[in-house]
Parts: C-alpha cells; sequence; structure tokens
C-alpha cells in the first residue's frame, strides 16, 4: 500500500498519533512500576535485590521471546486485533499487581508480581508491534519511517514520564495507585482502538521465520549493537557520576532524551529522502562520537554533550534500519519482519546489563563507555558494507 498524496504532513501526523496513542498507553503502563516494584519485592517482601531486579527482568524476557510471534499474528490476524490483545494484557498487569498487595503472604505476592510482569511483557510485543503496523497501513508504507518515528516518540515520552509518576502515585496510594491508573488506560485504551477502523489483511504467500529472519539479521544485528549506548547510558550513568563525584546524572539522561525525541521530531523526513542506510551511518557515527567524548570527560558538563550527541544518534537508526528491514519482504510477512528485527533491541538492552557488569568489575566504569563506543563503530562499519552492497546491486 503507498500514502495517499492527497494528505497533508500534519494529516499524516494526526492518522499516526491516533494508533501510536496506544504505544504511549502501553509504554506508560511499563514505566509506572520501574522505580516502585525493586523496592517492594527488597523492602517489603523480604527478598534479595537479585529477586528484585529479577521480577523486573522478566517483563524483558517476555518481550524477547514474543515479538517474534507477535508480528506473525498481526500479519495473520490484522494489527487492530493485536493491538486490542495487547492492551487486555497491559490491563491484566496492573490488575496482578494489585493482587499482589491483597495477599500477606511474600512468596504469593511474589508469583503474582511475576504473572504481572510476564504479562505485560507479552502486552509490550502486541501493543507496540500492532501499532506500528497498523500506522504503516493507514498511512502507506512510503511514510514507514515517519510511523516508527513517532512510535519512538510515544514510547520514549511515555517511559520519561512514567516513572516519576509512578512513584508519586505510590507515595500516595501505595501500588494500587499506579496500578489502577494502568487497568483505566487499558480500558480507555481498549474503548479507543476498538472505535478505529481496521486495516484489512493483505493476502499471499507467508514466508517461513527462517527465510524471514535469514532477510532481515544485518538491520537487526546492526540495531542491537547500536542499543548497546543507550543501555550503557541508561544503566551506568548514575554510577559513572558517583564514580567521579560529580552531581546531575538525571540531568544527562534528560539531556539524552532531548536530542533522541529532537531528532526523531526535526529529522525523521531524512530517512524517506536519503535511504535508511545513509542516515544510520551518520547517526552510528554521532552515537560513537558522544560515547567517546563521555568516556574521556574530566567533567559532568562534558558528559552531558556526549550523552546529548549518543541520544541524537541513536534516535534515527530504530526507524531508519526499520525501514530498510521491512523493504526485505512482501507487506503479508511485514509484521514477522518488525517483530524480528524489533527483537534485535530487547537482546541488545537485556546483555548490556550483564556484560558491561563484567567490564567494570574486570577494569573501571569509564571502560563501559570506550567499549560501547567500539561496538556502535562496528555496527557503522557493518552499515557501510551493506550500502556497497546495495550499490552493487543497483550497478547490475
Amino acid at each position: 500500500m503507498s500514502a495517499i498524496p492527497a494528505l497533508s504532513s500534519a494529516q499524516l501526523n494526526k492518522r499516526i498519533i491516533s494508533v501510536v496513542i496506544f504505544t504511549f498507553f502501553c509504554y506508560l503502563s511499563i514505566g509506572l512500576p520501574l522505580a516502585v516494584l525493586p523496592g517492594y519485592v527488597h523492602n517489603q517482601l523480604g527478598y534479595s535485590t537479585f529477586i528484585a531486579g529479577l521480577i523486573i527482568s522478566l517483563q524483558y524476557f517476555a518481550t524477547l521471546i514474543s515479538r517474534p510471534q507477535a508480528g506473525r499474528y498481526a500479519d495473520l490476524l490484522g494489527p487492530k486485533k493485536v493491538v486490542l490483545m495487547g492492551l487486555v494484557l497491559c490491563g491484566a498487569s496492573g490488575l496482578f499487581s494489585i493482587l499482589a498487595v491483597m495477599f500477606s503472604t511474600p512468596l504469593t505476592s511474589l508469583i503474582l508480581l511475576a504473572i504481572g510482569r510476564v504479562m505485560l511483557g507479552l502486552g509490550e510485543s502486541l501493543t507496540a508491534t500492532g501499532s506500528i503496523l497498523w500506522g504503516i497501513n493507514i498511512v502507506g508504507t512510503t511514510q514507514s519511517a515517519r510511523v516508527i518515528s513517532w512510535n519512538g516518540v510515544a514510547t520514549y515520552l511515555a517511559m520519561a514520564m512514567g516513572a516519576p509518576l509512578g512513584v508519586m502515585l505510590n507515595a500516595a496510594f501505595g501500588i494500587p495507585g499506579f496500578a489502577g491508573l494502568i487497568v483505566l488506560m487499558a480500558v480507555f485504551g481498549f474503548w479507543l482502538a476498538s472505535r478505529r477502523p481496521a486495516v484489512v489483511v493483505t493476502t499471499g504467500q507467508r514466508i517461513p521465520f527462517n527465510q524471514v529472519f535469514s532477510r532481515i539479521w544485518p538491520y537487526g544485528l546492526c540495531l542491537g549493537l547500536g542499543t548497546i549506548g543507550f543501555g550503557v547510558i541508561a544503566t551506568f550513568i548514575t554510577l559513572y557520576f558517583a564514580s567521579h563525584g560529580w552531581r546531575g546524572a538525571a540531568f544527562s539522561l534528560t539531556l539524552f532524551s532531548a536530542g533522541f525525541v529532537a531528532m526523531r521530531l526535526v529529522f525523521s523526513n531524512f530517512i524517506s529522502r536519503f535511504g535508511g542506510l545513509r542516515v544510520s551511518a551518520c547517526s552510528f557515527a554521532i552515537e560513537c562520537v558522544g560515547l567517546l567524548i563521555i568516556w574521556q570527560a574530566h567533567s559532568s558538563l562534558v558528559v552531558d554533550i556526549g550523552a546529548f550527541l549518543t541520544g541524537s544518534g541513536f534516535s534515527l537508526i530504530f526507524p531508519a534500519l526499520g525501514v530498510e528491514a521491512i523493504r526485505q519482504v512482501a507487506p503479508q510477512n511485514q509484521g514477522s519482519a518488525l517483530g524480528l528485527y524489533s527483537a534485535f533491541l530487547d537482546f541488545g538492552l537485556g546483555i548490556t546489563g550483564p556484560v558491561a557488569g563484567l567490564l567494570i568489575g574486570r577494569w573501571s566504569i569509564d571502560t563501559v563507555y570506550l567499549a560501547a563506543a567500539v561496538v556502535v563503530a562496528f555496527a557503522l562499519v557493518v552499515i557501510m558494507r551493506l550500502r556497497l552492497r546495495a550499490g552493487a546491486a543497483v550497478e547490475n
């Protein structure tokens, strides 16, 4: 399907936002418990910090495992049905969190929380993947980069709002405060999505997962490698500041997010103008420079500059490479391609913590930013090879 030429940029954005709002609801549901549940599991239920971290990680594992299937379901059932199922699961995670605080037995509470985290991970896969595919179908594949970019803005805006809002609601009402909001958002989102027109499911031959994977894996690999830069900042910037005796780590995270959102809003049209490979190559270069600046920083101000550049560089990688990935398959297989491609992001975030932790234990916390820069530079090399291969294919 191609975009309708008569639609203005504002009209296109309005249509896209009408769908990616469900991504916003989903990731706000993810952000709300992030800063609260570890403390609840450790301090109130009495479990170790390892168990507290594991409860949070269950959601990521569930997302990683279910992403490809979410894309396949979107191809088969249509993105609207997949989004509706995802919102139900997000709402169910809030219900299980409420149930968890109603039981006095710590083990029962922990199990209920774990079930809720798994449901939230499954809900994320279905809602986020379905929303992107829904958006692409209503505005056309030529606007894929715009859809993916707006979806990313919704994601990071929701995550940025979710954590502090969750802390505030927990302080005022306890866990039922933010969990109740998750349920209400799911109900409202389900009602809103049910009123949106569904798109026609594209018919045709659906190729097996292994064939989809063989076509998109280079783009997914580069996405996963680029995600490492985001991971080391999100996970270790607070410890990095503390190791140098500096203050203001939260401001660096804010600047990272500001660079990310600004690039998505201002330069996402560059993907359709210059191509995903060229834009991703520039993005990797900027991200690499930002990480090297953080590695060699001698003041918090320099770290702030590096964080802003890293966020700016990372911003367009997902949509730029995502456009190239879904181009490798027919429309009836694009959901599977998008799900498999997104799983590389989940995997990159999943391995960043433990691998970077090993590096810190062996050398120093500064080293993780050098290592991340090297990984991003390797992704840039892979992208350059893909560009050369694409150029050779055009000439032939």
